[in-house]
């Protein structure tokens, strides 16, 4: 069975769709909707191991206080790029009020990407791109392996604009960026 898209979907606005326009879609529109290349991404439904991914990152990150961990928030990386990494860490001056619903990409640490089958290839190749073009310093894109997460940590080289691989991390997620950072991966502690 296949669902009719809603008339404001497609085709689209005149010129395609901007990056402002995330903010103005119709209250029908589903609640994550990113944008990439102009062309609206649709998040599909999150499985638990997401959920409890984002749980952990969410808590167990601890940034200094010049920076704070957002979740499921978008950069705006350009006039038709606006994705929504699952976790990012931003300088706590970029949170000017309680509209804000999207960062500039130097106000942005951090961006996670909690994978899943759909967002396989824009978490591993689009995104990573876009990013590092933007000049965002860390990225860390999570896969789950087996029944638990797998970390891949990179650092954005900036002659080149690039990532280069800091770390594959599994059980524990030991690292810097710019602080420290130890975290457990065991999910199991949200379900004992």
């Amino acid at each position: 069975m296949t669902t009719a898209l809603p008339e404001w979907f497609y085709p689209g606005p005149p010129g395609g769709w901007t990056a402002d326009m995330l903010d103005h879609l119709p209250p029908d529109a589903p609640r994550h909707v990113e944008l990439i290349d102009g062309s609206l991404i649709m998040m599909s439904p999150q499985t638990a191991f997401h959920m409890l991914m984002l749980r952990l990152l969410e808590r167990e990150l601890a940034p200094p206080p010049d920076l704070l961990v957002v979740r499921e928030m978008t950069v705006t990386l350009g006039l038709r790029q606006r994705p929504e990494p699952d976790i990012l860490v931003v300088k706590s001056a970029a949170l000017k009020n309680l509209k804000t619903t999207s960062f500039k990409p130097d106000d942005v640490h951090l961006v996670v990407e909690v994978t899943s089958p759909e967002s396989l290839d824009r978490d591993r190749v689009t995104k990573p791109i876009k990013y590092s073009d933007a000049g965002i310093r860390y990225l860390w894109r999570v896969e789950q392996e087996d029944e638990g997460p797998v970390v891949y940590t990179f650092e954005l080289e900036p002659s080149v604009k690039a990532y280069v691989p800091t770390g594959i991390h599994r059980k524990r997620l030991q690292t810097d960026i710019g602080f420290e950072v130890d975290i457990d991966l065991d999910l199991g502690q949200f379900t004992r």
